[in-house]
């Protein structure tokens, strides 16, 4: 947390947002690993804010991981 707190406040949405159009713009694995990185950075912050959040913002950080991932795995057997 330390190395990402001392990086300039636009990199890391500019890497989410690199990491997300990866994931919509291009096709089979090549999507799915965009996607599925985004996932497991998302889901790395989740668990570092969960004993912080209330039983709805633990919900929807869950709904939303399941749902990135699954549209990775979508992406990823081509389906999608």
């Amino acid at each position: 947390m330390v190395y990402l707190h001392r990086m300039p406040r636009g990199l890391l949405l500019a890497v989410v947002f690199v990491l997300l159009a990866i994931g919509m713009v291009g096709t089979g694995w090549v999507a799915a690993a965009g996607l599925l990185v985004l996932a497991v950075a998302l889901g790395w912050f989740a668990y570092l804010n969960w004993p912080a959040l209330e039983v709805p913002g633990r919900v929807l950080r869950m709904v939303a991981l399941a749902a990135l991932a699954g549209f990775a795995l979508a992406r990823g057997i081509g389906r999608f």
